[in-house]
Parts: structure tokens; C-alpha cells; sequence
């Protein structure tokens, strides 16, 4: 009896992986899934929607296919659930614009060896400042990966029997939290602390949905700005935790516990990984990008958050489950 040799597969896919993000931000780019949602499902009637090649439209199926975001029946072809969800735009959680954002990214990774051997960037990252032009495009982007966590933070916080609370969002970017939130609860009021560029962007948001009357900005940089005393029934700190190290995570999470009334819960969002460093998977490999854009960030442990939240003053810590990311919830 042989061992059965394994085969080159799924290393090759890997080691092709960037095809995949390649085709995906093209056919994003060129409105596919969005054009197979709306009835073109053939390569010929998709050439003529998107204004592309035939041959490119054919070639792009095939990717499609080969990754495993559209099906093929009896010679027509069509999104499957997670594209019609997550790919068609104009969806509350479409990550269309996302997918052509990251494939401008690709070419970054190179420098990973390098970053990988002197532990960080090997140039101080320039993306983390106030007037850089690119928030324009990456803030309204990255704001539908936050969908689906603002919903469950909502139930789990039962907003919407919550009554006239405030609600204090820190690095709130699009606006996204707080567009959802306020629209659960009518008779809440939101605040988000962020640099005036992006709360420009958040306002637009918060205003297009009729929001704009409940929701305040504070332009400024967290790291200085005071929070305030008791101010607030609810604190959130989305996705900025894996940029900060230990203690900036600390110091923070001691100001938000400040900020809070007698109640008050802190809501953090993030990739958190299992204790034994075991998964998931998707925390796991992101904690490379932490690793070649930032100077001490990281994705951190479910010990580590319930640590350093106790160290800020908070009693109970519970987590929940909002793929690919973790609600944390500290009171």
C-alpha cells in the first residue's frame, strides 16, 4: 500500500491567488454582478451591458466561475447568493467598490518579505493623516464591511427598545454605525468623533438617509481629543484597535469607560483571533497588513481585549460572533 501523493492544487491556487483578486476587482469594475442581477446572463448580452469585449466578458465568467461567484446552468449564468448579497451595487452591504479598491493594492505586497524580516514598514505609513485625499475613496469603500456588524451590535444591544440614548462613535468614519443605529432607534442621538474630511463624508450620509438631525461630528484625532464624563449610554471603537498597540488600546479604552454613564456599554469591532493563535482564518491572514502598514498593530486575542478593557475599569466582557469580524462588549 502507497501513500496517495498529494497534488499541486491548492498550493497553485494560492500562489495564483492575486488572479482571483484581479478578476474579482475587474468584474467589479465593470458592474458584472450587477449586470447579472439584472437579467444579462450570457457573455454576448454582458459585452453589450458593461460596453466591454465579448472575449473579455467570456474570460471574466470563466474567473468568475473558477473562484466560485457565479454558476453556470444550461449555458446561462448567474450570481450565487454571496454574490447577489455582497457584489451587487447599490445593496446596503455591497463590497463592490472595495473589490476595485484592493486591486490597487496588489502591488504593496511585494515589499512583504522585507517588512516580514524587519518586524514593520520599512517607511513610516503615510495613509493615517488627516488631509490625505484617498479617505475620499477608501472611507465610502470600506463602509458596507460594516453592515452586517452594525445590525448584530444593534440586536445585541437592543437599541431599539433602548429609548432616548446617546451614543458616542469614535473614528466613526462613514458614518455607517450610526446611520443604522439611528435608523433602529428613533429616539436616539449620535455623535462621531473623526478628522473633518471624514465626517464630511459621514455627514453627506447621515443627511442623504434623513439623519442629519440627530447626528453631531467632532472633528479631531482620538488619541487628544477629550471624550468627555458620562457623557454617552453607548462608546463605540470600530476597526481601530488592530492599528494600536497595547497600551494606545489601553489608554483609549480608559477614556471611552470615562465617557460612559452608569450602564454604559463599549462596543468594540474588530478581527479578533482565538487565544491559541488557531483561527479564524480571515484575522489570521489579515494580520499580515497590519504587519506592513503599520508600526504596531496587530490582530489581537480575545485574552488580550478582555484584559486591557478590565485594566480601563469595565466588569463584565462578552464577545459575539459578526464575520469576519468579533462585536467585543464591555459594561
Amino acid at each position: 500500500m502507497t501513500d496517495t501523493q498529494p497534488t499541486p492544487d491548492g498550493v497553485l491556487r494560492l500562489i495564483n491567488g492575486y488572479w482571483a483578486t484581479g478578476v474579482l476587482g475587474a468584474a467589479a469594475a465593470h458592474s458584472l454582478f450587477t449586470h447579472l442581477e439584472n437579467g444579462a446572463d450570457t457573455a454576448a448580452q454582458l459585452a453589450t451591458r458593461a460596453g466591454i469585449s465579448e472575449r473579455g466578458a467570456q474570460t471574466l465568467l470563466d474567473g468568475l466561475i473558477g473562484v466560485g461567484l457565479i454558476e453556470l446552468h444550461q449555458g446561462r449564468y448567474r450570481n450565487t447568493s454571496e454574490a447577489a448579497t455582497y457584489l451587487v451595487e447599490g445593496k446596503p452591504a455591497s463590497l463592490s467598490s472595495f473589490a476595485q479598491l484592493k486591486l490597487k493594492h496588489m502591488g504593496s505586497l511585494t515589499a512583504l518579505p522585507e517588512v516580514v524580516r524587519a518586524g514593520g514598514p520599512m517607511t513610516d505609513p503615510t495613509t493615517e493623516v488627516a488631509d490625505n485625499p484617498h479617505w475620499e475613496e477608501v472611507v465610502p469603500a470600506i463602509a458596507a464591511q460594516s453592515v452586517p456588524a452594525a445590525t448584530v451590535a444593534a440586536e445585541v444591544l437592543s437599541l431599539a427598545e433602548a429609548g432616548e440614548v446617546s451614543i458616542l462613535d469614535v473614528g466613526g468614519g462613514s458614518g455607517i454605525y450610526s446611520a443604522i443605529w439611528l435608523e433602529t432607534n428613533p429616539a436616539a442621538r449620535a455623535t462621531q468623533l473623526d478628522w473633518e474630511p471624514i465626517n464630511a463624508i459621514a455627514r453627506r450620509l447621515l443627511d442623504e438617509r434623513g439623519l442629519g438631525d440627530r447626528f453631531t461630528c467632532v472633528d479631531g484625532d482620538f488619541h487628544s481629543s477629550d471624550f468627555g464624563t458620562a457623557k454617552y449610554d453607548v462608546a463605540l471603537y470600530s476597526h481601530i484597535a488592530h492599528q494600536e498597540g497595547p497600551e494606545g488600546n489601553i489608554e483609549v479604552f480608559t477614556r471611552l469607560r470615562d465617557c460612559l454613564k452608569p450602564g454604559g456599554a463599549l462596543v468594540v469591532c474588530d478581527y479578533v483571533v482565538d487565544d491559541d493563535r488557531g483561527g479564524p482564518a480571515f484575522p489570521l491572514i489579515f494580520a499580515s497588513e497590519m504587519l506592513l502598514k503599520s508600526q504596531q498593530g496587530g490582530t489581537w486575542r480575545q485574552s488580550e481585549y478582555r484584559d486591557w478593557l478590565r485594566k480601563a475599569g469595565f466588569e463584565e466582557v462578552s464577545f459575539h460572533s459578526a464575520p469576519p469580524a468579533t462585536l467585543v462588549v464591555a459594561r
